[in-house]
């Protein structure tokens, strides 16, 4: 998101925002903008303020509600209709209107998780929640806000300080009345308009709590003609009035609840503007964020505009003006903290206990930084979140002559991280895991994440982490696992084993960075085989009860822009592992080792079309491989079933393979429209019991052909494939994010 925001920055110093001149000093007539809410529908005014812009049409006033509130508010302080083209269409909105992180300012562990679970949750507890209230808390859009702002953070007058006089509307849910925005903080004013009941959580400002300013003004321009609008140009991007033959479905019915609530006071102020344009915006919702509905919305709204050109042409006779006139050219906003560093005269710290000011103070060296710049102030606001569990982080900057004062201020810290994650496949069916993140109020902190999951393999695991100052996050596990695995050989189901897996890890050397994880550790396992199934020709493989010590060294290396289909980016991970039953030997033999690594990259070719190469392979080490720890191939993800699972086109299930594995795939993938994905896969390997031995064995090839398209719960689609290996074609059906 960063990236984004420092794009839209350049695009705006190369670029003028447009400033509107005293309507008193030409003898003209003062002309209001009105832009209605209506969410992602509200991208339609984009359009409409180009062709304004175009015509030369000045505008002295705005007011909005809602989305409208979001475009009126940036246009106010200086983004002309182009800057906010470019910052709608930059914008991750997926990322955006969640509360999820940047996956770009996070550790490995946390991207993982974010790819894990479709719904993420803080919660109090022992005390009432003030920022809950709605499935999304909004503290993305806040800070999204706070970027855009920048300059227009702290408490103003709406009428006077900003370059166009602007007002924004909230509804106050304790006694359903009106709030009109003419003053305060800007990024907070617009985020209390656009605060849809349910949805998101409200604005807490003083006694009132603030929703959506639709349920009482959608179409505010009675606000407009009070700060002394003489012309008011509106615009509406609700659709035409439902009949009873719409009302088909519960969120027809709930549709229409909410725009039949957000019609007061509508046919007044239509009454009351000069020219009113309603955009066709028929086919997309409130929630229609995709690039796709951006840039059609953005189109329609300035199609609309051109069919009324003579009108608005027309109009500029009544303001007063005639075609010479053009509205005076100011420089824009240059936040210099987005694109340069700033001189700090002083930290201070909000909302924020002893602990963790001093933690910040000693992890970022602030008592030495003298300035700052958005890589810090981000690296800080994320701190703040990750590792003291601040719910919500923000960073203001407060001008003191020609320096800054930083401000960091905090709201209610997390007491429990609640996830939650469900997917479907042909192979395990239905499977539902939970996750607890619960952070310790210690002078170090200390976080324990607690994993539930509950399907064919059921997996209990709690895992304690401590946060240090410095960069490693020492780490100690323990999980239980109740496995139920089919066996498959060439394709045939050869047998099936149920058995209990208890695991215990202590990993002192944890450095968890933005791409990078390296581990160092020891571990524990049992593994308690309850029963085995199998076919009269099953290959007999004699299990026991036993226990394991073994060394792990490992690390991982993800820098791709996507967890399940990147365009871009590098994946690799290698591990080396020594595995003994006393610490030393195994049987009374040399421990067994393992090797293992895979590494992935991704070439975009064209926008659309990416080549993905990747290698593999599992060597194992000694005269004893316990069966628990052999190869096994199949499926599409590396350790789904078992740890030691690594996929290959063509196999749906899990086959055992020599103790020497090495592969290579190659995958192609093609984006066809806006989340649908079609993608191909074709991997060749070799295997032997020596290493000596692996050329001479077989070659393995197998082919993949896949459809998926990704959601917001994950990945749904389905796979087909064919290897010379089961020699039979097998369909796998997917539906939600891999655990």
């Amino acid at each position: 998101m960063k990236k984004s925001i420092l794009i839209l920055f350049a695009l705006l110093m190369t670029g003028m925002a447009n400033a509107q001149t005293d309507s008193t000093t030409v003898g003209r007539k003062k002309v209001a903008v009105v832009l209605s809410g209506g969410g992602a529908k509200g991208m339609a005014h984009i359009g409409v303020l180009k062709v304004l812009e175009k015509a030369g049409i000045p505008v002295d006033i705005v007011t909005g509600t809602s989305m409208g509130s979001i475009i009126g508010g940036l246009y106010a302080i200086g983004y002309n209709a182009n800057a906010l083209d470019s910052m709608v269409r930059v914008q991750d909105w997926g990322y955006v209107i969640t509360d999820k992180e940047d996956l770009r300012n996070q550790s490995l562990s946390d991207r993982r998780k974010q790819n894990t679970y479709f719904y993420t949750t803080g919660l109090t507890i022992g005390k009432r929640d003030l920022q809950a209230g709605g499935f999304i808390k909004g503290k993305n859009l806040a800070e999204l806000f706070q970027q855009l702002c920048t300059g227009y953070t702290d408490s103003l007058d709406f009428t006077h300080d900003l370059r166009i006089p602007f007002a924004c509307v909230a509804t106050n849910v304790i006694d359903n009345s009106e709030v009109d925005f003419h003053s305060g903080r800007l990024p907070q004013a617009m985020r209390a308009s656009m605060a849809i009941p349910a949805a998101f959580s409200p604005v807490r400002i003083g006694d009132k709590v603030l929703v959506d300013g639709g349920l009482k003004n959608n179409y505010p321009a009675d606000i407009a003609r009070e700060m002394g609008a003489e012309v008011i140009i509106g615009v509406t991007v609700q659709g035409a009035p439902k009949v009873a033959e719409d009302m088909s479905g519960t969120m027809s019915i709930l549709s229409q609840i909410i725009d039949v609530n957000c019609k007061n006071k509508y046919d007044e102020n239509l009454a009351i503007t000069d020219l009113h344009l309603q955009v066709d915006t028929k086919g997309y919702g409130s929630a229609s964020f995709s690039p796709a509905a951006i840039d059609t919305l953005i189109r329609r709204g300035e199609e609309l505009a051109m069919r009324h050109w003579n009108d608005i042409i027309a109009l500029k006779q009544r303001i007063g003006i005639d075609d010479s006139f053009s509205p005076v050219i100011l420089q824009p906003l240059r936040p210099k903290v987005m694109t340069e560093k700033q001189h700090v005269v002083g930290y201070t710290f909000e909302n924020m206990t002893p602990q963790a000011e001093r933690f910040l103070r000693q992890k970022f060296n602030l008592n030495k930084v003298d300035s700052i710049d958005a890589k810090l102030e981000q690296a800080i606001t994320t701190s703040m979140r990750i590792d003291l569990f601040y719910q919500t982080a923000e960073c203001r900057l407060v001008p003191e002559g020609d320096d800054v004062r930083v401000i960091l201020s905090a709201g209610n810290r997390k007491s429990v991280q609640l996830h939650a994650g469900v997917r479907y496949d042909t192979e395990e069916y239905a499977a539902v895991q939970v996750g607890l993140d619960i952070p310790m109020k210690t002078a170090i902190p200390v976080s324990t994440d607690i994993t539930l999951r509950l399907g064919k393999r059921m997996m209990a695991r709690g895992e304690l982490t401590v946060h240090p100052r410095s960069i490693t996050r020492p780490t100690l596990t323990y999980a239980f696992r109740r496995n139920d695995v089919d066996i498959y050989f060439k394709g045939e189901r050869d047998y099936n084993i149920r058995y209990n897996q208890f695991q215990a890890e202590i990993i002192p050397i944890n450095h968890d960075l933005r791409h990078f994880n390296i581990q160092y550790g020891l571990r524990w396992d049992y593994m308690h085989y309850r029963n085995k199934l199998g076919t009269e020709t099953a290959i007999q493989v004699v299990l026991k009860n036993e226990h394991f010590y073994s060394y792990h060294a490992r690390v991982n290396y993800n820098s791709e822009d996507n967890w399940y289909f990147p365009t871009r980016g590098a994946r690799f991970s290698a591990e080396y592992s020594y595995l003994t039953d006393n610490f030393a030997k195994l049987d009374d033999k040399p421990g067994m080792s393992e090797v293992k690594a895979n590494w992935r990259m991704s070439f975009t070719l064209g926008g659309r079309f990416t080549l993905q190469p990747m290698f593999y392979g599992r060597l194992l080490f000694g005269t004893i491989v316990p069966p628990a720890f052999g190869n096994t191939i199949g499926g599409d993800w590396f350790g789904h079933y078992v740890e030691q699972q690594m996929p290959f086109a063509g196999i749906g299930n899990m086959e055992y393979v020599d103790h020497h594995f090495v592969a290579a795939q190659l995958q192609a993938q093609q984006r066809i429209s806006d989340n649908n994905y079609v993608l191909f896969r074709v991997a060749g390997a070799q295997q032997a019991s020596k290493v000596k031995e692996l050329l001479d064995s077989r070659t393995l090839i197998g082919v993949q052909a896949s459809y998926y398209y990704n959601t917001m719960f994950g990945p749904v689609g389905a796979s087909i494939g064919y290897s010379n290996r089961t020699k039979k074609p097998y369909l796998f059906l997917n539906i939600g994010y891999e655990f």
